[in-house]
């Protein structure tokens, strides 16, 4: 229930409170900390390897062993977790995935590693087939080029188990499949994996502000001019994304994802306000291609336009969200810590 508060100037002075830092700060609703933040990492095979993604300035595909020199990195600043989208050699694609669910696999071995030698990091990974089809599709196709749904829930199902076993604290299905959420759950269930947490890519838009992700994964060429309209959701639709997530969070999810994440702030809030779930949103790969572009050609401020970026994702309602930024915040907000410890030293 809203109450009405009557007051009229000047008795009302809404900019009184906004005239000093302290009561700006003391006043407001949200803040980003680096609690808030996953690092989505593009990993590739081999080693000491190190590529730039040439449409997303600043991020880098790395093999694992750099990989894990930025995850120790990016612990020691706080950030709670990392996600990890592998970058697959054409070798090693195929029309039924079998990559995906490879013991020894690229992802398996990287979340085995990160256990290892960064154990506190948080370790998410993608549950998709796109990085490992031949036609860049998120699932097994039949003759006509459609997604099967049940036949590729199976595979899905053995690539989360795989994951699971290497280490992972967090699969996170990202495909849209129909029902796939809780035929993972009670594979997990019946493998003994109770702890292992399910974050679902709920509300998946076909959008086109992915179009730097698959640049950096390397399935747009496999994609072809192809599009995922038949999974992923209408961005024209909202009502629909409440009908996905609560299928998903009655099927065993324990987090769930918007994406993209700005353009759908709107999703963001009608699903942590409506359902009151843990709910997430990913800053995808185009929002920060755009983002970097304008700073790049001096448009914009760095450090103040991302950070009202992020300030706006928890506004909607956000719990965390994933972003390439998430490092250079994690940084920005380890400084302005330090600044304030050191104001308070030489005033004691």
């Amino acid at each position: 229930m809203s109450v009405s508060i009557q007051g009229a100037f000047p008795a009302r002075r809404m900019r009184r409170m906004r005239k000093h830092d302290f009561s700006r700060r003391l006043m407001a609703e949200n803040q980003i900390s680096v609690n808030d933040l996953i690092y989505p990492m593009f990993i590739l095979m081999g080693k000491n390897r190190r590529e730039t993604v040439e449409s997303m300035p600043g991020v880098e595909r790395l093999s694992i062993d750099l990989m894990l020199e930025e995850a120790e990195y990016l612990s020691k600043l706080g950030v709670p977790a990392i996600a990890l989208f592998p970058v697959i050699s054409q070798d090693f694609k195929s029309t039924c995935a079998a990559e995906a669910y490879n013991p020894e696999g690229l992802v398996q071995r990287a979340v085995r590693l990160l256990k290892e030698h960064v154990p506190q990091m948080g370790v998410i990974t993608d549950v998709a087939l796109d990085p490992f089809t031949i036609h860049g599709q998120d699932g097994i196709i039949d003759e006509t080029g459609y997604v099967m749904n049940d036949v590729t829930t199976e595979v899905l199902i053995k690539q989360a188990l795989s994951h699971a076993e290497a280490g992972a604290d967090v699969v996170a299905p990202s495909d849209m499949m129909d029902g796939r959420i809780g035929a993972i759950r009670e594979a997990l269930e019946e493998a003994g994996y109770i702890h292992t947490q399910i974050m679902a890519y709920s509300a998946k838009y076909a959008s086109n502000y992915y179009g730097p992700f698959r640049d950096a994964v390397g399935s747009a060429g496999n994609l072809k001019g192809g599009d995922k309209k038949t999974y992923q959701m209408d961005p024209a639709n909202s009502d629909e994304a409440l009908h996905e997530v609560a299928m998903d969070v009655n099927e065993g999810a324990d987090m769930v994802m918007v994406k993209p994440g700005m353009p759908y702030l709107d999703v963001v809030r009608r699903v942590k306000s409506e359902l009151q779930v843990p709910t997430f949103a990913y800053q995808v790969s185009g929002e920060y291609a755009m983002h970097m572009a304008a700073i790049q050609n001096g448009w914009l401020k760095e450090r103040e336009t991302v950070l009202e970026s992020l300030l706006c994702f928890k506004r909607a309602g956000a719990d965390g969200i994933l972003t390439y930024f998430a490092k250079p915040v994690a940084e920005w907000l380890a400084e302005e810590a330090a600044s304030r410890q050191a104001d308070s030293d030489n005033k004691a």
